[in-house]
């Protein structure tokens, strides 16, 4: 057994959104040192083609700025992407949002935003880019379809008032299992990762309880980039080939484990 090459992703053809920050860059990074040819994609034009630039310096990674809010920019990214590929060997659909308030006041554009691009673009996406994902699959070695999730869409009850965010985490995971079973007889894999308490812009709002929460991990600390690159692409190599409609907890223990 080449044990090597088990962990390999090596010339793969891989699309991250949300990838310019947070978990997706921390993905899109992992890839690029593994050797994979990367395409990260996110609304901010300039953080998007900055980290491009400084990932190319490792390998290669090519910037396609799009608003995933809008179905119109989930075809143009989509179409950008057949333009320069015949084929997509791993898709991470990862941009996300989120929004709290109160009940009493939450409102609905809060709510239709959240969930339009946390659940609507990723199941367009998807369909967007499935025959190149069945292009790049076989039965020895799947296309791969990443979904990320949250620990907050059933693994808990989150803390805070995040209503559409936590039922978004839940939809992509039931989302998850439901491609995953269509697509399994076109050689493709969905799985979802679902992260508890990694440090990102969309969770700052979280810092100032950091003491609280690792000491609610029961690993004593919180994600680090390495984590999340490291399940992605234990999902998108030859070890992963056998999984698919898994939601996996990343989280240290802190729902999973919780009492």
């Amino acid at each position: 057994m080449d044990v090597e090459r088990l962990f390999s992703v090596r010339d793969k053809v891989v699309v991250v959104t949300g990838g310019s920050r947070g978990i997706g860059e921390m993905i899109a990074r992992g890839f690029v040192a593994a050797g994979s040819r990367v395409y990260i994609s996110s609304r901010s034009v300039e953080a998007c083609e900055e980290l491009a630039a400084e990932l190319s310096a490792v390998g290669t990674c090519v910037a396609l700025p799009a608003d995933l809010s809008d179905p119109a920019e989930v075809r143009r990214l989509a179409g950008e992407v057949v333009e320069r590929e015949d084929r997509v060997d791993v898709l991470v659909n990862n941009a996300g949002a989120a929004w709290g308030a109160p009940l009493d006041e939450y409102p609905e554009s809060g709510w239709d935003k959240v969930m339009d691009l946390n659940v609507k673009s990723l199941f367009l996406l998807t369909q967007a880019l499935a025959p190149q994902l069945r292009a790049a699959a076989s039965a020895d070695d799947p296309a791969r379809v990443i979904n990320i999730g949250s620990i907050d869409g059933g693994f808990h009850v989150p803390a805070f008032e995040t209503y559409a965010y936590s039922a978004s985490k839940a939809a992509v995971h039931q989302l998850t299992r439901h491609l995953a079973k269509f697509l399994a007889a076109d050689h493709v894999t969905v799985n979802a990762i679902a992260p508890g308490f990694f440090p990102s812009k969309m969770t700052a709002f979280m810092l100032e309880h950091e003491e609280q929460l690792i000491a609610a991990i029961p690993m004593g600390r919180v994600g680090t980039p390495e984590d999340m690159a490291g399940i992605a692409i234990y999902l998108a190599s030859r070890a992963g080939a056998y999984t698919t409609g898994a939601v996996i907890p990343v989280d240290g223990g802190h729902a999973t484990l919780a009492s």
